[in-house]
């Protein structure tokens, strides 16, 4: 397992409290948690607490593929801080801080790669999640 983490990060024109919703309510992370558009969130659930267990279903919209991204909470500090454990073998850790800025919310993602992918094609695929979570955040 690579030591090296990988930060993706964006800035978001939205409140706080808007750009929270939208990261954690599972009607807006239905509309965002994927990489390309070929590809969709047709469910998710969050229990958003330290503890707490979250599901997004994640598929290619040709049905060929698919996957249930899941883990556990850590940290929750609202409008500022959200850690998890992904589940599986290595239970990769990833953290998301939001900071307001004069030019909206900063927010950054710092997680631990997995081994099967380069790590330039993980830093794309999560920098294009976030990219969406952008644009979605940012529309009504």
């Amino acid at each position: 397992m690579s030591n090296e983490s990988i930060t993706v990060e964006t800035t978001i024109h939205a409140p706080i409290e808007k750009v929270w919703e939208c990261l954690n309510k599972p009607e807006h992370i239905t509309k965002w948690a994927f990489a390309s558009d070929d590809w969709e969130a047709p469910a998710a659930e969050n229990d958003l607490r330290v503890g707490g267990r979250f599901k997004t279903v994640m598929a290619a919209k040709d049905g060929s593929d698919g996957f249930d991204f899941t883990g556990t909470y850590t940290a929750v500090k609202e409008h500022e801080l959200i850690e998890y454990d992904m589940d599986g073998e290595d239970k990769r850790h990833v953290k998301t801080t939001l900071t307001e800025t004069p030019d909206g919310v900063h927010v950054t993602q710092t997680f631990d790669p997995e081994n099967e992918n380069p790590l330039e094609m993980q830093r794309e695929g999560w920098q294009a999640i976030l990219d969406n979570f952008k644009k979605h955040a940012e529309s009504d």
